[in-house]
């Protein structure tokens, strides 16, 4: 039988400029699950991505392992080709005139600029990968004159082009307006027709949709609560990840997070 865990870890650890940044964590990540991770920030989020990317390195101590699609050492070309990561940083490396069919385009080619050589192929991918997330008007536009919205879908729509295994979405929702939040939001949980799975990042309580069938919460690097989101997302729970007096409720499928005055 083979694995079904894409990410293994035990007791890994992990440090920054001397700082332990991950402790003692224990995560097992299915081929077959949407998960969400969600902490404050300065919770370690950004850093287990890092170490799923193989840009940092846990620790090495004899209780310790960690596998990637089931293997200790794996090539770093194989990895790109089965997980990929969509973060805030990418947009400033975008030529503002490049249209967002060649940007999704350029994702075939592992960089953010203009394909001179376009292959039928590839083209047909494009636009089918348009189609699918219902962007084609987008095709024409100029990076530059997209929402902002628009831009993160675009990305991920580059992302998804080479069709990974797993998608990792680092903050898709970090200052958005709240329309561009919703069309985001409404445009990830479209993707969960496709068959890469979704690791997304947040700390936002509202990307958190139906789509996702597992939730993390994650405090000073240790994981504190792991589960389905109907029985780990509670008032209790969240006033001890984000450390203030919290009430969550749930109306229409969303998740709303209310201070409680002091």
């Amino acid at each position: 039988m083979l694995n079904k865990f894409w990410f293994d870890a035990k007791n890994i650890n992990c440090f920054k400029n001397g700082t332990r940044v991950i402790k003692d964590l224990n995560l097992r990540l299915e081929y077959s699950e949407n998960v969400i991770l969600i902490g404050p920030n300065g919770s370690g989020k950004s850093t287990l991505i890092e170490i799923i990317n193989r840009n940092i390195y846990p620790v090495v101590a004899n209780e310790s392992k960690l596998k990637i699609f089931n293997k200790e050492l794996i090539n770093l070309w194989e990895l790109r080709k089965k997980i990929s990561t969509v973060n805030n940083d990418i947009k400033s490396r975008i030529n503002s005139n490049l249209q967002v069919f060649d940007l999704i385009l350029s994702g075939l080619h592992g960089r953010y600029c203009y394909v001179q050589n376009k292959s039928e192929r590839d083209s047909y991918k494009v636009e089918k990968i348009m189609k699918k997330m219902n962007i084609s008007n987008l095709s024409k536009k100029n990076f530059s004159y997209l929402s902002d919205g628009e831009k993160q879908i675009s990305l991920i729509a580059r992302a998804l082009i080479k069709n990974p295994e797993i998608l990792i979405l680092d903050e898709p929702i970090a200052n958005l307006d709240y329309k561009s939040k919703f069309f985001v939001i409404d445009k990830i949980n479209e993707l969960s027709k496709l068959n890469t799975k979704i690791l997304c990042i947040t700390h936002d309580i509202s990307m958190i949709t139906e789509i996702y069938d597992r939730v993390i919460m994650l405090k000073d690097g240790k994981i504190i609560v792991d589960g389905n989101q109907n029985k780990v997302i509670n008032s209790g729970n969240l006033t001890n990840l984000y450390g203030i007096q919290v009430e969550v409720t749930k109306k229409n499928g969303l998740w709303n997070l209310n201070r409680i005055s002091k």
